[in-house]
């Protein structure tokens, strides 16, 4: 089994509506933290220039990927400086730490 992690960055105002459309596509779980940084857009009125984001962290199926990067990229794109970034990363291994174990392809 491949599997990948999406790593999207969004613009906060998005938030609710990704998380309702990755529900929607039955996606079995995400992780979502709230990030501070700078790249392509910076806040110039504020002192250290940092933006406050919605990163959001989902492990898949290669077969899957996609499919989920179109929906966020879909939901969360305005078209200006500041929509986010969006990574696919490899994923060798992934554990359930309550049992100790390798999460197989028939769990995922």
């Amino acid at each position: 089994m491949q599997l990948k992690k999406i790593v999207a960055i969004i613009r906060n105002r998005f938030l609710i509506d990704v998380e309702a459309r990755l529900v929607e596509m039955r996606v079995k779980g995400i992780s979502v933290t709230k990030v501070k940084g700078y790249g392509e857009y910076a806040n110039f009125f504020n002192h250290n220039w940092l933006v406050t984001h919605s990163q959001i962290e989902i492990f898949t199926e290669e077969g899957r990927v996609d499919e989920i990067v179109a929906a966020i990229m879909e939901t969360a794109n305005t078209g200006q400086e500041g929509d986010g970034i969006l990574a696919i990363l490899p994923v060798s291994k992934l554990y359930r730490i309550r049992t100790k174990s390798e999460i197989t392809q028939d769990e995922f």
